[in-house]
């Protein structure tokens, strides 16, 4: 990857020592790394260490007068290729939510107009409390990229999530960011467009639009979906119940995963809204990491508009009521303790509702009997254009085949089984030819 240049922002608390090493990695790399340090962040690590290692200057004070001469805050914002948040407080990430720009840090992320990408580190009771939760949500709604933090135990002597990812895990998550289109207005979106623009109808002539993540697959002609926007889902949900416990559903993620792959090699700008799996983004394709289903939602709901939605995610269809703070401990005596669910959203009939909605949108139904009738009944309840459904009773998720049937208010398509792979490319091939139906091409 050519250098690029990263301005670095690191919040207070004890894991801000690992920026030290996030600093080498970069270097190592080659990238030009500047770095600002909160005021907490000076009680960790000093100016002079990350000096000699980024060999620039380190910026802490808003008001140093002679840095607004020769570096203003907002030539510091906007001269980096990408801004990162490491760690990142679940103080610094409330300001960010909030748009509060009170120091130096605070006020070049309000700033800037290039991709901002945050790694949390901070208490897992902190991490898991609602306000900061909606701060996370609300994030990544704006197009900020926020990591999943570690799991495991804390300085602080408990157990759980709110460990700052490794080093070597954010310079990976900074390497796929720098690959993305940038800027991107509104996720999923060329270019100069607002979330607020829809989607061109046809697909754009070789060379124009903003596809600068898109891979060199081969020629525009020969890509039957060069200039479309796709938004795909993939992947469970994970709704905590206490730190260590969550309700999931038995998804890899391999299907959606091999989907978005597919849409990139044909030509597709493609946003992945990918659930908790440890599975590669696949080339060209743009991805945002989420755990629960209300921020899978909210991340849809940035993404749009586009050409076609193809929601394969295997969302959790509740979560727990209240998630409890510590760990549930048995107490010896037998009782099971009770768990309240709330059902959470249903994003696929939401987006069928929504005024802006997809002109082709496609749900996945996983069923273990009447695998027709269930699909026939989910197609009319959720309002989408299509239904790709699979009977998983005897194989189950994870595999590596799959045999679908495309359920539609046409008639059943049922497919012979075949590797994800290869279903993801002729359902790229139907959906390429389904757009083009929708959608024609214009005569100008």
């Amino acid at each position: 990857m050519a250098a690029k240049r990263i301005l670095l922002i690191i919040g207070g608390g004890i894991a801000a020592y690992k920026s030290i090493e996030l600093v080498r990695l970069l270097r190592k790399s080659g990238h030009v790394v500047r770095c600002v340090l909160t005021r907490t962040g000076e009680q960790f690590v000093t100016p002079l260490t990350l000096a000699a290692l980024s060999e620039n200057k380190v910026y802490t004070n808003l008001f140093d007068l002679k840095d607004e001469v020769e570096m203003g805050h907002i030539q510091l914002s906007r001269e980096a290729d990408l801004v990162v948040v490491a760690p990142a407080t679940a103080d610094l990430l409330a300001k960010m939510a909030a748009g509060i720009a009170d120091d130096l840090a605070t006020t070049l992320l309000l700033a800037t107009d290039k991709p901002v990408l945050a790694a949390p580190a901070m208490n897992v009771r902190m991490w898991l409390h609602p306000a900061t939760r909606r701060n996370v949500a609300t994030l990544r709604g704006d197009g900020i990229t926020v990591m999943a933090p570690d799991e495991g135990e804390m300085a602080c002597g408990e157990y759980g999530p709110g460990r700052l990812p490794e080093p070597q895990a954010i310079k990976e998550a900074i390497d796929t960011a720098l690959k993305k289109p940038s800027p991107l207005q509104g996720r999923g979106l060329g270019e100069g467009a607002t979330a607020t623009d829809s989607p061109s109808p046809n697909p754009s002539p070789e060379g124009e639009g903003d596809f600068s993540g898109q891979p060199d697959f081969a020629p525009a002609n020969h890509r039957p979906l060069f200039g479309r926007r796709i938004l795909i889902t993939a992947g469970p949900t994970h709704e905590p119940i206490d730190p260590v416990r969550y309700i999931a559903n038995r998804s890899s993620g391999k299907q959606g995963f091999a989907i978005a792959a597919a849409a990139a090699e044909a030509g597709a700008e493609v946003l992945l809204i990918a659930g908790p799996v440890p599975l590669p983004t696949p080339p060209g394709v743009i991805r945002v990491d989420v755990e629960t289903a209300r921020e899978m939602a909210a991340e849809v709901e940035a993404g749009l508009p586009v050409d076609a939605a193809i929601m394969v995610a295997a969302v959790a269809d509740w979560r727990a009521a209240d998630t409890a703070a510590q760990k549930i401990k048995k107490d010896g005596s037998g009782a099971v303790p009770p768990l309240a669910l709330a059902e959470n959203p249903d994003i696929l009939a939401g987006l069928a509702k929504s005024a802006r909605r997809p002109p082709l949108l496609i749900g996945f139904a996983a069923e273990t009997n009447d695998v027709l009738a269930h699909a026939g009944a989910k197609l009319a309840r959720k309002g989408c254009d299509w239904i790709v459904a699979n009977d998983v009773s005897a194989d189950p998720m994870g595999g590596e085949t799959n045999r679908v049937h495309i359920v539609s208010k046409a008639g059943v398509d049922s497919w012979d089984r075949l590797p994800k792979g290869a279903v993801a490319r002729k359902l790229m091939e139907k959906i390429a030819d389904e757009l083009d139906a929708r959608l024609p091409a214009s005569d100008d």
